[in-house]
């Protein structure tokens, strides 16, 4: 497949090899790192040690998306990320910025300061006027499927064929985002996003599908409950157990892994490209 090329408010992105897109919480309450990251300085200084570790995107986030997360009003939520942008923007112009968001005043505001990605868990229906206003930057538009709301995504999520039915969602969503005019889309299936155990691994198990859509796949498992509660442990300590489930997406076609532990995660692509790259023997 060639590579990916996009652009991101005016600078060029191409995705020959998968990256890493590290992220970075500015909540109090988000499932894993809450309030780890959540003042100025705490948050540059993450920055830095992943952009050290080998990010290429940073992810920003000021609403918690866990399930039954509290809703916060817009203003609390551009109050978090906003003074983060600025200085990222002017401590490390080089680096590609996400902005975790679902509603259109907080992506346009942090699109108007130089943002590179909108990254919405939502795919747009959270907020009618995102789509449209995406389509006026030139930034790639990350689509995520989640059945519900944070509050209300883990409240008995049901499916009839979870593949299919993912898979219609980002067909209908992928075209609302072309008709409007967004030229570059990225799918995410939102794993742990109204999904049980089984509709986690189902989907992981198809992820190849979802690679073949024409659009770059991103995968977003890391720390997730369906690493940390079937083996029993914290999310802190599920590092091993995420990178082997890695090394699966990256197999079945992810181009972007959303992840906390940027190192880890950079020298599991660096073990994929080196066993990708190896010619077979004649036998």
């Amino acid at each position: 497949m060639n590579p990916y090329t996009f652009n991101c408010n005016g600078r060029l992105l191409t995705l020959t090899d998968p990256v890493v897109m590290g992220i970075l919480n500015l909540t109090p309450d988000s499932f894993s790192d809450g309030g780890q990251f959540n003042t100025l300085d705490k948050a540059i200084r993450r920055t830095e040690e992943m952009i050290h570790e080998g990010a290429t995107i940073i992810d920003i986030g000021g609403y918690s998306s866990r399930p039954d997360a509290e809703h916060i009003p817009v203003k609390e939520e551009r109050d978090r990320i906003y003074p983060v942008i600025q200085k990222i923007r002017s401590l490390f112009p080089d680096t590609f910025i996400s902005v975790d968001t679902f509603r259109s005043p907080v992506a346009e505001e942090m699109m108007d300061a130089g943002v590179h990605f909108i990254n919405d868990i939502s795919g747009g229906l959270m907020d009618e006027k995102m789509i449209e206003t995406v389509a006026k930057y030139s930034v790639p538009y990350i689509i995520m499927h989640m059945q519900g709301t944070p509050q209300t995504m883990q409240i008995n999520p049901e499916y009839q064929n979870i593949v299919k039915e993912v898979w219609s969602y980002f067909t209908e969503r992928i075209q609302a985002a072309k008709s409007a005019g967004i030229k570059d889309l990225i799918v995410d299936p939102g794993f742990g996003f109204g999904k049980t155990l089984t509709h986690n691994y189902t989907l992981l198990n198809h992820l190849s599908l979802f690679a073949k859509s024409g659009f770059p796949l991103l995968v977003g498992l890391s720390r997730k409950s369906m690493i940390y509660k079937p083996l029993g442990i914290l999310p802190a300590e599920t590092l091993p157990y995420t990178a082997a489930l890695h090394l699966k997406a990256l197999e079945s076609g992810a181009k972007i892994l959303r992840v906390h532990d940027v190192k880890a995660a950079v020298k599991t692509v660096s073990l994929y490209k080196l066993c990708s790259k190896q010619e077979n023997p004649d036998f």
